[in-house]
């Protein structure tokens, strides 16, 4: 007793440096040597510093083993205070991840190291234990992993785990509980046992339950679409599409019946709560708790149609559309959970060895809901959302697991936004909160708790960026990679889809290409609770997708046209601008719009480029022309004319999203003095900065802007030139009949349908007061 009575205090003395090396080498650093610890040491474990320098270069899994264990077994003699333990947590951690060939971290370094930037890794804190208890290192590992405990190594070494919650896999687990343990829940399903008919009109159990037959996937797999159009009043232009038979037209509610939405509980009550900031203040209590566009998103999204949006505002309309999908996805989720905890309960109650397919009610996989979202601050409201709903009153909180840490690491420090920076309502509204676009988090809910960082396999609901889902499905070849969870997602939603056209596109195509795909690990399933949907690999044919933007886009279009194969049918609003954004435009000046003619949609990008440098460009060489601004869309166009422009050595400047701040200022200048003639100037740039280009006398649109309104902030630039005179001032714009819905947006319907009629180019010239 008193050898350990000495090595207890010898090691509470010492620091987490000191405690790591004695830990690898089996003695005390030279520097901070104390004859009585090695004594101690050498006298209960001779063999550690003879074999210290094999130990640490092999790296063969028996030697980790052997290290661990004399670790282990000084541990087990210690007694440690909370503060110690929580140190040797953090030095086992960095040991076992130190262990790692290099090889492996190199593969995985420029992942991991973009979830340093922008994961949920990395910040933990290592959860300290009650004072007075004495573990083995296994134990403290065990306990560390149980506790959610973040077991990174240091930053410095650019690798760092992910964090997940393994502590409360057990509260939370579908298999182990039952309905009785939830509160509400049990009167519910015999509330809705009691009338059969009614049940059966949940459209829940509706969509779910229905059997396809072969011949019905076959023929989506095979034949077109038929389409309807339908007037709504809020929605306005709708088009329904389908495979199979001819469904019911579907029309607008005017009223709203809150039984009929078969809202699971506790959302009847919880909802008109948390949706009354959007609800007329003179409503009364009456009166449905849902706006005109909220009503008929939910009338779509309640039959499990698919839905594109593409009229999402940050500034107007955004937020009241997050509410309503997250009212459906929570609905979906509580109302599966529960037919899940049904029938544990029915199970546990049967006679041993009877098989019964009526107990058919999960997929492959637990993830439910997948929800895209750019950036961290959406995560955050859409969590919130999901609270507010789920708490009846403020005396009935609910638990939710590991909510400090989101909050620290999806929250925003208001003082870290810049003083003095004034952009655009809509810049602001996009861009409020934490903007970091590299996150996947999560949620697992049951009816009185909700566990937050929950692991893939154990989550309802996952919500992430494009970039948070590609770094983890990975690419072929890569040994790290896992895309199993999203193989029985029922459904998806994409909010805010314009703004990865942004970031980048391919990552949302590179989702959609590993979704609903079978799984290649059983992950511990239970087959015979598995739906024969998900065992015929038709889950893509059941999954709902819900696509929101604020404009339309061909790719856009593409990905709800060519992914989206449900046997239900679609829904797309297809609304025309009837005045486009030209309207917006202040100064007066000459807008000419030239037509570049293309045989298809892959050749017009050479095309344009030709049509640029043999007919636009020359126009525009004469000093007399200087000051001219040509807006890029495409990074690769832009890389192509910068390209261009070095070659025939004209006198230009560029400006592009990774373009360095002292870079942008010095290409500002010049170009506001007029010592650079020409300035390449990138979409994106304008997108994430809104800087405002002074000195412009000519425009050049190299291509129709992705966003409309960007066409008239550009145009509007020029108002900020003092030296200009307007008879000077130009705007030339190219485009192709591929281009409609563009110039639509921009000119208006009618004129778009008049330019794309003239097969010859056509110079039209318009002004901002048309």
């Amino acid at each position: 007793m008193g050898k350990r009575r000495g090595g207890r205090e010898l090691l509470r003395s010492l620091s987490k440096r000191q405690k790591k090396h004695l830990r690898e080498f089996g003695e005390e650093h030279p520097f901070y040597d104390k004859v009585l610890l090695l004594l101690l040491l050498h006298s209960c474990f001779p063999f550690q510093s003879e074999n210290s320098d094999k130990s640490s270069a092999e790296s063969d899994s028996e030697t980790e083993v052997e290290q661990v264990s004399v670790y282990h077994k000084l541990l087990a003699t210690l007694k440690t205070s909370p503060e110690s333990e929580s140190e040797e947590e953090e030095d086992e951690s960095e040991s076992e991840e130190g262990g790692e060939s290099e090889a492996e971290m190199d593969s995985e370094g420029s992942q991991e190291t973009g979830e340093a930037d922008g994961g949920e890794e990395g910040k933990s804190d290592v959860p300290e234990k009650e004072e007075g208890t004495t573990d083995t290192a296994e134990q403290i590992l065990d306990q560390e992993q149980a506790d959610g405990a973040d077991t990174s190594c240091d930053p410095s070494h650019g690798v760092i785990e992910e964090f997940t919650d393994v502590k409360h896999e057990s509260e939370f687990s579908l298999e182990t509980n039952f309905m009785e343990e939830e509160s509400g829940d049990c009167n519910a399903d015999k509330r809705d046992s009691n009338s059969s008919q009614a049940f059966s009109e949940d459209p829940f159990k509706q969509h779910m339950d229905k059997e396809l037959e072969e011949k019905e996937v076959e023929k989506m797999s095979t034949l077109p679409k038929t389409s309807s159009q339908s007037q709504w009043p809020r929605l306005g232009q709708l088009t329904f599409s389908s495979t199979l038979e001819k469904h019911k037209t579907l029309k607008a509610d005017k009223e709203v019946d809150m039984k009929q939405l078969y809202l699971h509980k506790p959302l009847e009550s919880t909802w008109p709560k948390v949706n009354k900031q959007f609800l007329c203040s003179v409503n009364k209590a009456s009166d449905p708790p849902f706006t005109p566009l909220q009503r008929e998103l939910f009338c779509i999204m309640n039959t499990y149609r698919d839905l594109f949006y593409p009229e999402r505002n940050a500034l107007t309309n955004g937020e009241e559309i997050r509410l309503v999908y997250c009212l459906h996805a929570l609905n979906h989720v509580l109302k599966a959970n529960a037919q899940v905890l049904s029938h544990n309960a029915k199970r546990r109650d049967q006679k041993p060895g009877t098989d019964n397919d009526d107990y058919r009610d999960q997929g492959l996989t637990r993830p439910k809901v997948l929800m895209i979202v750019p950036f961290r601050e959406c995560a955050l409201r859409i969590v919130h959302i999901f609270i507010s709903l789920l708490e009846v009153n403020d005396k009935k909180k609910i638990d939710v697991s590991n909510k400090k840490r989101f909050k620290g690491e999806f929250g925003f420090d208001p003082e870290e936004k810049p003083p003095n920076l004034k952009r655009p309502e809509d810049y602001e509204a996009v861009f409020a909160g934490n903007i970091d676009d590299h996150f996947r988090i999560g949620v697992a809910i049951l009816q009185k708790s909700m566990r937050l960082y929950a692991p893939f396999y154990s989550s309802d609901i996952i919500i992430a960026s494009p970039l948070g889902m590609r770094t983890i499905i990975g690419a072929e070849g890569e040994k790290k990679r896992d895309f199993d969870f999203l193989s029985s997602v029922e459904i998806l939603i994409i909010d805010q889809a314009d703004i990865y056209l942004m970031q980048n596109w391919e990552h949302v195509l590179h989702l959609m290409k590993h979704i609903n795909l079978l799984p290649l690990d059983s992950h511990g399933v239970d087959f015979s609770r598995v739906r024969m949907l998900n065992l015929n690999n038709w889950s893509k044919y059941y999954r709902q997708t819900l696509l929101f933007s604020a404009l339309q886009d061909p790719q856009i279009n593409s990905v709800f046209n060519k992914h989206c194969f449900n046997y239900v049918g679609q829904v797309a609003v297809r609304n025309v601008p009837l005045s486009g954004s030209i309207s917006h435009v202040v100064v007066q000046l000459p807008h000419v719009f030239r037509r570049l003619e293309a045989e298809n949609s892959t050749s017009v990008i050479d095309t344009r480029f030709r049509f640029f440098i043999d007919k636009v460009l020359p126009e525009y060489r004469d000093a007399i022309m200087s000051h001219t601004l040509i807006y890029v869309p495409s990074y690769f166009d832009y890389v192509r004319l910068r390209n261009y422009f070095k070659k025939e050595d004209l006198n230009f400047t560029h400006i592009c999203e990774y373009t360095k701040k002292a870079g942008v200022c010095r290409a500002r200048r010049f170009f506001l003095k007029g010592e650079k003639q020409f300035l390449l100037f990138t979409e994106r740039f304008h997108f994430y900065k809104r800087y405002t280009i002074k000195g412009i006398r000519n425009l050049i649109f190299y291509e129709l802007p992705t966003y409309s309104h960007f066409y008239s902030e550009i145009c509007n630039m020029m108002k900020a030139t003092d030296n200009g005179v307007d008879a000077t001032w130009t705007c030339t714009v190219l485009y192709s009949k591929y281009d409609a819905q563009k110039l639509a947006a921009v000119v208006g319907i009618d004129r778009t349908a008049q330019m794309l009629q003239s097969k010859k180019n056509v110079h039209l010239f318009v002004t901002g007061e048309n």
